[in-house]
Formats: structure tokens, sequence, C-alpha cells
């Protein structure tokens, strides 16, 4: 089974690797969609974390912490891009915006969390891991494609966006290994995980994605990105829909 977990989660991560695209894509190409792209990935972490990390954190336990814990993940999360603008900006000059350090940090907490579904999945049901593997990449997808637009605007260079955006995406495969030597308390650590990824992504999705769409004067790309992050949102509506 821990071959299986393995091959399943090692899938997952190469989703990131969709940003190598993006390295033959001009630099003017890139500037005109990565708005898009911003829009996309507010969508989707707003839509990860109200459709499917919070109600997933209910189903799994009927605790009244689950709130507590989506409200200490946004303070983490606040006091982190703080402390990385506190370290790296200088007299109010960010060469990277801290909310790139914050996005990285997000999907690897997120993606550690997928991988201990799936490990859970495999443990029972060999069918079940596969459909659990499917309908994770099926979310995954848009989410990495996001991030990659995301890293690009935070200020990091293309090649660098996608090894991060890779990076980050290998904690899949440590949650799904430390998910299958620890079966037994699953369940548990994701009745924190689960609230705590949301609280993240709630944090930046409204704190740092969302107001970089508002800075955007000219009309019509404002009301495309409004429409991409729309978009965003239905996909993780309809992924949620397939999955049940």
């Amino acid at each position: 089974m821990l071959i299986w977990i393995i091959l399943a989660t090692a899938f997952i991560s190469s989703l990131a690797l969709v940003g190598i695209f993006g390295l033959y894509f001009s630099d003017k190409f890139l500037r005109k969609i990565i708005l898009a792209l911003v829009g996309l990935s507010a969508g989707v972490m707003l839509g990860g974390a109200l459709l499917h990390l919070i109600p997933e954190a209910l189903e799994a336990s009927e605790s009244k912490n689950i709130f507590l814990f989506v409200l200490f993940g946004f303070i983490v999360f606040f006091l982190l891009e703080k402390i990385l603008h506190w370290r790296h900006c200088h007299k109010g000059v960010c060469p990277i915006h801290t909310f790139g350090y914050t996005n990285i940090v997000g999907d690897g907490v997120h993606n550690f969390i997928d991988g201990l579904i799936i490990a859970a999945s495999f443990s029972v049901d060999f069918k079940l891991g596969l459909l659990t593997t499917l309908a994770v990449a099926l979310h995954e997808l848009p989410q990495e494609i996001g991030d990659f637009g995301v890293l690009i605007h935070a200020g990091f260079t293309k090649r660098k966006s996608l090894l991060l955006n890779f990076l980050a995406a290998v904690t899949v495969i440590f949650g799904g290994v430390i998910g299958f030597f620890l079966l037994d308390h699953i369940d548990a650590a994701k009745i924190f995980l689960l609230p705590f990824a949301a609280g993240g992504f709630l944090y930046i999705a409204a704190a740092d994605l969302i107001p970089e769409i508002g800075k955007e004067t000219k009309l019509s790309k404002s009301l495309q990105a409004f429409l991409i992050f729309l978009l965003g949102i239905f996909l993780m509506y309809l992924f949620k829909y397939l999955g049940e």
C-alpha cells in the first residue's frame, strides 16, 4: 500500500510542473494574463477553504473548536506575513512581495493535508484511493496554475516560481508517507490541520490576492480578473459536487 501512496502523491506533486509551460511564454504575454491568474488563485483559495476544507473538518469532528482553528490559521498567516515584511522589506521597498512567501507556506500545508487524505483513502480501499487521488488532482491543477501566476506577480522569476511551487507540492508526498505510518492519528490531525489551512487560505485570498485585483484601474482587466475569480470558486464547487 505504501508504494501506491507514494506513486499517487508523486503524481499529485508533478502537477505543479504545469508552470513549465510558462517558461516558454514571453514576459509581455505573462504580464497580460498575470492578473487573471491571481484572480483564479484567489477564487480557488476561497472556494477551497469554504467549500472543501471547513466542511471536511466539520464532518470529521463535531467540536466547536473548528472555527477557532480557522481563526488561529488566519492569525498565524497574518503574523507570518508581518514577520516576512519586517525581514525582507526595507523602507517600504519589497523586492519580493511577502504574499509570495505566505502563498508557498499555505500551499505546502494544503498539499500535506492532501497527502494525509490520500493515505487514509488507500488504507480503506484501493479503488477509493485512486478515486481520491483523481479528485485531489482535479482541484489541484487550477490551483497550481494560479499559484504559479501569484509567485510571478510577487516578483519571483519564472524559473524560481516553478521551483518553489514544485517544492511546496512535494509536501503531499511527505503527507502521504507520514499518513501511512500514523493512520490511527490521521483523523485527529485533520481536525486541526484542515481548518488551520482554511484560515491561511482565507487570509491570503482576502488580505493579499483580492486587493491586488483591486489595484487594477483598467475596467476591462478588472472585469476579466473578477470573472476568472468567480470561475475559480465555481471550479471548487464543481469538484466538490463531483467528489460526492
